[in-house]
């Protein structure tokens, strides 16, 4: 019979678990209970970007689908205005 040979990484791979930070539970603009992003609202809208200028994914930014998509619209929207660079 024909063992598998024994693979050190995988054993310690499995029997570390490691410890995450769990983040809020609701995004920012829920626990504000704001209906919509306002695009002049440019203190929130410059921390959800990044310094060269890209929005931050779900994810990444702790928003629900409803104000990353509103969220989404703001920037657009400053960014059009002129209120907040394309590109930095």
């Amino acid at each position: 019979m024909f063992k598998k040979p024994f693979n050190a990484r995988a054993g310690a791979a499995k029997r570390k678990k490691k410890v995450r930070f769990h983040e809020q539970a609701k995004c920012r603009f829920c626990r504000e209970k704001s209906t919509e992003v306002d695009y002049k609202d440019l203190g929130a809208l410059t921390k959800l970007v990044t310094q060269q200028g890209k929005m931050f994914s779900r994810k990444r930014s702790g928003n629900c689908a409803k104000h990353q998509r509103s969220f989404k619209r703001a920037i657009k929207r400053a960014r059009f205005l002129a209120l907040i660079p394309y590109v930095a």
